[in-house]
């Protein structure tokens, strides 16, 4: 048994002396100062005054001297020595200085090095966006947030749900779905409203119809459609399965709304597209069919991942301009 460690002693922790026992394990911390440490102790063997030495850190000669006792006892070192005329460098200090000297240059890269990388991303700014948003909203947004501040902005424009995918990967720092959305773990802030309009070539039967058409009819007939992931697409069905018609599977599926706006004008099927997609239907030799008991309106939001508010900087600098147009 170790020294000190009697069978009374054990009886008095409610252990048996005869039974082995638990002994006091010492455990080794770190007796490593820390960085600012470091430099402080460096600017005294530098300028020769623990004030100088606090001033060159930003802090009250008290403070300093507070933290290099703090360094002398964490080392069990003496580090400087006070002096009438001033502080000096002892022998131990003067090493501790001579090597750490490479360890505080590595230290000013790397702080030059994060620097130089948060300046760069507080100038760039990723976006991914749905089609619709991509392709009649934000360019306008763009020029506008260039005009207030110098950012550099790349847009890779996909459909709604690869958009909410790009910001929780953080391949995109802010994104804009359209309908719809699986938004699970994102913030979201509403922008703009869109509504969907249902598009038929001149000679299509549904162009010809003076009635409006109901759930029903749409639900039953294969159109030309955006692709799944799609805003659009999501919003459509939506919109008849909530009104109690299940659509069924369309005639084709197309990843761009120029794709469908062709398809269509072409002979396709009729259509659902975005009122800022759809344009001027006259050039594409098409036209608005009427529905009735089909809610087709749909938000157009900004997502961001985070706190409930866009972060600081360019993403909520473009949010405001989207939400202000």
């Amino acid at each position: 048994m170790p020294p000190g460690w009697s069978g009374a002693r054990a009886r008095s922790r409610g252990r048996d002396p005869g039974r082995s026992q638990v002994y006091p394990v010492s455990v080794e911390t770190s007796r490593l100062p820390d960085l600012p440490g470091l430099r402080l102790l460096a600017d005294v063997a530098r300028l020769g005054s623990i004030g100088a030495a606090g001033r060159a850190a930003g802090i009250s000669q008290q403070s300093a001297s507070e933290r290099l006792r703090a360094m002398e006892a964490l080392t069990g070192l003496p580090l400087v020595r006070r002096t009438p005329r001033g502080s000096e460098v002892t022998p131990a200090g003067r090493l501790l200085v001579e090597w750490s000297a490479d360890l505080l240059e590595r230290a000013d890269r790397l702080e030059d090095a994060l620097r130089s990388l948060r300046e760069e991303r507080s100038r760039a700014l990723h976006v991914h966006a749905s089609m619709t948003v991509a392709e009649h909203l934000l360019p306008g947004w763009l020029v506008v947030l260039r005009r207030e501040r110098s950012v550099v902005a790349t847009l890779t424009a996909t459909n709604s749900e690869a958009v909410a995918d790009a910001v929780r990967s953080g391949d995109a720092d802010l994104g804009f779905v359209e309908g719809p959305a699986d938004l699970a773990g994102l913030r979201s802030r509403t922008v703009a409203r869109d509504e969907l309009v249902l598009v038929a070539a001149l000679d299509d039967p549904w162009a010809r119809r003076r009635s409006l058409l109901v759930p029903a009819e749409v639900a039953a007939r294969p159109l030309t459609s955006r692709e799944r992931g799609s805003g659009t697409r999501a919003a459509w069905e939506q919109a008849l399965v909530s009104a109690g018609a299940a659509p069924v599977e369309p005639e084709a599926e197309l990843t761009t709304n120029t794709a469908v706006l062709a398809t269509v004008a072409a002979g396709g099927a009729p259509a659902f597209l975005s009122r800022y997609a759809a344009g001027d239907l006259t050039a594409y030799g098409l036209v608005a069919v009427g529905t009735t008991g089909l809610d087709l309106g749909r938000d157009l939001r900004a997502v961001w991942a985070g706190g409930p508010q866009p972060p600081a900087g360019p993403v909520r600098d473009l949010v405001g301009v989207a939400g202000r147009r």
